[in-house]
């Protein structure tokens, strides 16, 4: 009979559980997993889980929480390291692709709340995500037109939702070829293809 793990402080057992189910996602989708699952792959109870968490959609609200906090963190390191507005895009996409390539169940959590049929509060919590991401790109964006680096009369609304549908375009390939090492082959070009149809034509 295996050994009951010892109890951990809650905001330690709580971050081990958010990185169960994430790690659990990387392989099959994260609406089918069961609290069953995650106390399964901790070798706990499901009870020792609703000690720290009162239900299972508070557990993949928590996990929502991390993604953004995590990710954003790396964005904004991206965005206050670069020299100019342009290089904090190119940070901020190469960031973006290292996080789920370190995460992969991460963008399969996102995508999964994002198609749910109807709405939930962690589907909403996922959209609160994508829009201060979105505010984030807006506001790079803008400081790349006030210095004259983008061609004028650019949708900057356009430009954000091509940025991150280019991520997303890579990250679905990645799922579909069962091959990551896609994301940081093909980042690079894409990042600059993208750029091109942003910047002053010279």
């Amino acid at each position: 009979m295996a050994a009951t793990p010892p109890r951990q402080p809650t905001a330690a057992r709580q971050a081990e559980i958010v990185g169960t189910l994430l790690q659990l996602a990387a392989e099959r989708s994260a609406l089918e997993i069961t609290t069953t699952d995650i106390a399964r792959a901790m070798n706990v109870s499901q009870g020792a889980l609703f000690r720290h968490f009162p239900t299972k959609e508070a557990i993949r609200l928590a996990v929502v929480d991390w993604i953004e906090t995590s990710l954003m963190q790396r964005l904004d390191a991206a965005r206050e390291q670069a020299a100019t507005p342009v290089e904090a895009l190119r940070g901020m996409f190469r960031a973006h692709v290292r996080f789920f390539m370190e995460y992969p169940g991460a963008p399969r959590f996102v995508f999964g709340e994002l198609q749910h049929p109807s709405e939930t509060p962690v589907k909403e919590r996922v959209c609160r995500l994508m829009r201060h991401y979105r505010e984030r790109l807006g506001g790079v964006l803008e400081q790349a037109a006030g210095r004259g680096l983008l061609r004028p009369g650019l949708d900057h609304d356009a430009a954000a939702s091509l940025f991150l549908g280019a991520i997303q375009g890579l990250v679905i390939q990645s799922m579909v070829t069962g091959d990551p090492s896609r994301l940081e082959t093909q980042a690079p070009a894409l990042f600059e293809l993208y750029l091109s149809g942003l910047e002053v034509r010279s």
